[in-house]
């Protein structure tokens, strides 16, 4: 019903069919692409659509709201991304609860629909890390506290807001930014979120890896948690539906709180693949007893696979940032 903007330019959602459960969507629009004072977007995650297409069952023609711009229909049209509607999209939903997440196609026809999804590339196999990644460094915020290099595999802008708005100056870096140049200028190391497999990732896993050696503080967020986990020698999978939405419970299991998260990953951490590393559960999922976050015993270095930008809570998980802001002033 609410967030489909900032869900629509989320880019782990990056060569995905987004199917919305909700029968109404686009009550409110689509506002202007503006800037807070920190020139980080509001109300979108990035600077575009990010899904290959949009299911719904009904998009608002008539949206409603004083920063209302656009219609959801108008906006995807000038963007060129394709969306169908008048579907039982919770029954869909259904379906895909039964059999797991399934490759897809949207077409005019049935048979048109039939053959681009023969043609089509598994999802599985492209690296869409490097499709979605900035090519070119960008400074955001001011060294209050500390700077941060932010590994841009698929970044969401509030997890950038969240760091500037701790007294961090934050620059978003590409996924394939080798260790030797970050150079010594940066107190922490951020592996952000983003789409696909792990496993496609080996920039991102190696500078990790030298991270975490070195003794400089890192967090890994959502696919980070991943990155964070196959460059010390464990193992991901990938889940059979996945976890998607604002509502997902997760045991610290540090503190035995259980948080209300918002989640969006297809792939987790296998946990028996933990044993000869130095990683060790933080977060477990209530539902199905998944990893959601990994603390190291020995180095300044933790993940969520989570999102603790988002808020659900609406605050539940945003004491994950100040965890690691306080490892970052430790070493420094």
């Amino acid at each position: 019903m609410v967030g489909y903007t900032e869900t629509m330019t989320d880019p782990s959602y990056a060569g995905q069919l987004l199917c919305f459960t909700y029968p109404l969507i686009g009550n409110y629009g689509v506002p202007d692409y503006l800037a807070d004072e920190n020139e980080i977007l509001k109300n979108f995650e990035s600077g575009k659509i990010q899904t290959r297409g949009i299911i719904a069952n009904r998009i608002s023609k008539d949206p409603s709201h004083y920063q209302n711009k656009k219609s959801v229909g108008t906006w995807m049209d000038e963007e060129g991304i394709s969306g169908i509607e008048g579907l039982d999209t919770r029954e869909l939903t259904l379906h895909l609860r039964e059999t797991g997440v399934m490759m897809g196609a949207i077409g005019r026809t049935f048979g048109e629909a039939k053959r681009a999804l023969e043609n089509a590339q598994n999802y599985s196999n492209i690296n869409f890390c490097e499709t979605v990644s900035t090519r070119e460094s960008r400074v955001f915020g001011k060294n209050v506290k500390g700077r941060i290099a932010l590994i841009d595999c698929g970044v969401k802008l509030n997890i950038v807001r969240s760091l500037v708005t701790r007294g961090f100056e934050v620059t978003v870096m590409p996924y394939a930014t080798r260790f030797e140049q970050l150079g010594s200028q940066f107190d922490g190391v951020v592996m952000s979120n983003g789409p696909g497999d792990p496993k496609n990732c080996k920039p991102a896993v190696d500078l990790a890896r030298t991270s975490i050696d070195k003794g400089i503080p890192i967090l890994g967020i959502c696919l980070g948690t991943q990155i964070i986990a196959l460059s010390q020698g464990a193992d991901t999978f990938k889940l059979k539906y996945g976890h998607r939405g604002q509502n997902k419970p997760c045991i610290d299991l540090q503190t035995g709180r259980c948080l209300v998260t918002s989640q969006n990953h297809g792939y987790s951490v296998t946990e028996d693949s933990l044993l000869g590393t130095k990683l060790i559960p933080w977060f477990v999922n209530a539902d199905d007893k998944t990893i959601e976050g990994l603390v190291h015993t020995t180095k300044p270095c933790l993940s969520v696979q989570f999102h603790p930008e988002a808020s659900p809570g609406p605050v539940d998980a945003s004491y994950v940032f100040d965890v690691f802001a306080e490892k970052i002033l430790k070493s420094s």
